[in-house]
């Protein structure tokens, strides 16, 4: 505490220059306000100095789900008042620029299937056996009917290379280091969001993501709900996204389970199949 206030001073002194020559030279207070500016001085920028790098620590998170590549079975569960929905799927990711995702239950929905690669999305429909190159301004729309939009399935990097990021605050919760990051997107980003909030656990977790409108209102939530030991690493099992104005209605995306770091068929990630699954 004493440090931390000691901090807050010489941060609130905007010319320690002006402030030390009011001091009367040569007296023993202003060389007391000079040896105790240079021992804070010092701590406080080593202090910052340490403190990790918010854009890496946003990378290191989106590494840890996705690893090289990775394999996984999940369950998503859209729930509203009086009624539930669940779907079984399987997803393949390969970097941060590809992804494959197939509903394999219930029958009805089964071969439903979602292609990412790199900006470039498409959906499938064995029902109108057709395939549908998702255009931008559709990346915002519900994604097969649940609260994740087609952006937030494409887990796109555009919060690291188009948003400016702070690193707001360091809290310690269950003998672990949350990070609190606020992300800015640039003034000429094409980006929908004013602001996304962020909280990365110190073990590469994502705990929270915040999604903030232009006009500074918080419109939805992503929350962890369970961590657990799969695939070799520690991951987010359980996500939850809701609306802000509507948290009673809300989808959960579970991994069954998952396997990182395989090796992956080169026609994985294609049009083919996505239409006529080989994997």
């Amino acid at each position: 505490m004493v440090l931390q206030n000691a901090c807050a001073l010489i941060n609130s002194i905007s010319d320690m220059r002006t402030f030390l020559r009011e001091r009367k030279p040569g007296s023993k207070t202003r060389r007391i306000w000079i040896a105790a500016f240079g021992v804070f001085a010092m701590v406080c920028t080593g202090s910052k100095a340490s403190d990790p790098d918010p854009k890496e620590l946003i990378r290191a998170a989106m590494d840890q789900w996705r690893g090289t590549t990775s394999r996984s079975v999940m369950t998503m569960t859209i729930h509203r008042p009086g009624w539930e929905r669940k779907m079984s799927m399987r997803a393949w990711t390969e970097g941060d620029k590809k992804s494959l995702v197939r509903v394999t239950a219930p029958r009805k929905d089964a071969g439903n299937g979602t292609l990412l690669d790199d900006k470039n999305m498409w959906t499938f429909s064995p029902k109108i056996n057709r395939i549908i190159k998702v255009p931008s301004s559709m990346m915002s729309q519900s994604w097969l009917g649940s609260d994740f939009s087609n952006k937030d399935i494409s887990k796109s990097t555009d919060i690291i290379h188009q948003y400016d990021h702070t690193l707001v605050e360091i809290r310690e919760n269950d003998g672990h280091s949350e990070y609190l990051i606020e992300a800015i997107p640039h003034e000429d980003a094409a980006v929908v969001w004013g602001k996304e909030v962020l909280v990365i656990r110190d073990d590469k977790v994502l705990l929270k993501e915040e999604y903030w409108d232009q006009g500074g209102l918080l419109v939805k939530e992503m929350e962890t709900t369970e961590i657990a030991e799969m695939g070799g690493r520690t991951v987010a099992r359980t996500m939850r996204m809701s609306k802000v104005d509507a948290p009673e209605k809300w989808t959960e995306m579970t991994v069954d389970d998952i396997e990182f770091d395989l090796d992956l068929a080169a026609n994985v990630f294609t049009l083919s199949n996505l239409r006529n699954p080989r994997q």
